[in-house]
Order: structure tokens, then sequence, then C-alpha cells
């Protein structure tokens, strides 16, 4: 179950944005979601009615586009509008991704470039241009279904989606209890160009400090880590893309089929190490 409040201006669109987001959960842990049920919080006495209508039909189509079905839903009273989604998937017991199996050795692949955070505070800004918007308004709305059927194919130790803990306070789910650390490639990670202009202007998200804050004792950058990128790697995300961790021997060829199945920025970042425990490493 996920729900927010709006990101984009477009009801449509903050429809297909909280659809995605949603199923994105199912879809990280290896399953295929299958129903779900709206979730909404509306101001009747401060919107339009017709505004809802808009942010449904985005969150329908989106489900549509999943093969999902909508069964029902529930709806509040709320001074706050909110829209999101209660999603059941299928999986086969024996198949469930989590965040907890990391091996040394194995590589990591992340599927969506970072950013979002920090060019959506752009928008509320006022900065941000219409081009700017339109590219990360798709980008939010875009399933991770291609994504975990491609992977499906290939012996996933370890998964997670990347939304509001950022790219580092996700990995540091998955290291802790792992006895295991993880190095990071920060050249390699693939990031929206805009989000490193604006982050230049100061346009960080307060969760981004708050991420920073909270994994501090985990993380160590290397000289050549600026502080722009630091910032991007804890920038929390909206429907973000999947970070896969997989043996070494079968990365590239995931890889590989990611970007010829219809996820072109696909790219290994990183690896896991034996040592040191628990540490995040980015170079």
């Amino acid at each position: 179950m996920d729900f927010f409040t709006p990101i984009v201006d477009d009801p449509y669109w903050f429809g297909q944005i909280a659809a995605a987001n949603a199923l994105s959960d199912v879809y990280a842990m290896g399953g295929v979601p299958k129903t779900a049920m709206n979730l909404v919080g509306f101001p009747l006495g401060e919107m339009d009615i017709s505004i809802l209508r808009e942010i449904i039909q985005g969150g329908i189509d989106k489900l549509k586009e999943a093969g999902v079905v909508l069964v029902g839903g529930h709806s509040v009273e709320d001074p706050e509008l909110k829209y999101g989604l209660s999603v059941t998937g299928f999986i086969h017991p024996d198949r469930v991704l989590t965040k907890k199996n990391l091996k040394a050795g194995d590589k990591l692949i992340l599927t969506k470039p970072l950013g979002t955070g920090i060019i959506n505070t752009a928008i509320k800004g006022g900065l941000a241009s219409p081009e700017v918007i339109a590219r990360v308004t798709r980008l939010m709305a875009e399933l991770n279904r291609k994504s975990a059927e491609i992977m499906s194919r290939f012996p996933v130790h370890a998964c997670t989606d990347i939304t509001g803990f950022g790219l580092v306070g996700h990995l540091a789910e998955m290291v802790i209890g792992s006895g295991c650390g993880i190095r990071l490639q920060g050249d390699l990670i693939p990031v929206i160009p805009e989000a490193l202009e604006y982050a230049q202007m100061g346009f960080i998200p307060a969760g981004a400090y708050r991420n920073r804050e909270f994994r501090a004792d985990m993380t160590e950058f290397g000289f050549s880590v600026d502080r722009l990128m630091q910032d991007i790697l804890f920038d929390p995300q909206t429907s973000g893309g999947l970070l896969i961790c997989v043996p070494e021997d079968v990365s590239e060829s995931l890889v590989r089929d990611l970007k010829s199945g219809g996820v072109p920025e696909a790219v290994i970042i990183g690896e896991v190490m034996w040592a040191p425990e628990e540490k995040i490493f980015v170079e």
C-alpha cells in the first residue's frame, strides 16, 4: 500500500505516478500485480470533483497498462489531497525477492536515473522548464514492469525499488545484517542532467538532508565525489527504478537484456564486498 500528496500539477499524471509507485513494491519482490484498490483523501469543499475524476482516471489507465484489475477502494474527506493504491500481487513462495540476500562479489544494477526529488523541488519553486517537467513526469509514471519481467529470468539474489530513502538509504536497508559492504562507482550512476543543475542552485528537498543525517555513519565518500553528487545519492525518489543484486557472471547479460527490452538506462553501479561490513563506500 502506498499513497501521497500531489507532486505534479496535472491531476491525470498525478494519478499515473501514484499508481506506478504503488505497483513498484510488487515488482521489486519479483511478483506480478493482479488487483488494486483506490485510496483517496479529498478536500470536497476546496476542489472541484472533476479533479478527483482525472486523478482516478490516470490511476485506472496505469493499472490497465500493467494488466491489473481495480476491484474497489475507499475515500475520506481530507483537507489535503492524497491518492494511492493497495495492490495485491502473485508470486511463488520460493521465488519471493527481498532486500536481505546480498552475496560478496554480486553486482548492483540500477534501472532508472536519480534526481526526481530535486527536480520536483525545482518544479515547486517555478524554475523547471515545461520540457523538464514533461520528461520527469513520464519517468515517474513509467512502470517497473519490464525490469521485473526481465530480471525474473536471472538468478537475482536481492532487489528493492528506490523511493523516499534515496539510493543510499535503500542500499543501507540491504546491507544491514548482510555481513557485507558495498562499493559504488559514482561516475557510473545515472542522473537526470537537470538535477545536478538544480542541486547547485540549492533546490534540495528536506528529505535528502534527513536521509543523509540518518545514514551518515554508514557512508563514506571518496575525494572525487563532490557535494552535489552526494546530494543526488540521498535524494528521495518518487516511483524510482529497481536496484537489482545479481551474481557477477550474469550481470552483464542482465544489463544487456534490460537495455534491449526497453530499459535503456539500466547500468551496473557497484558491487557487494566482504568488507567493510555494513558500510557503503562511494568512489
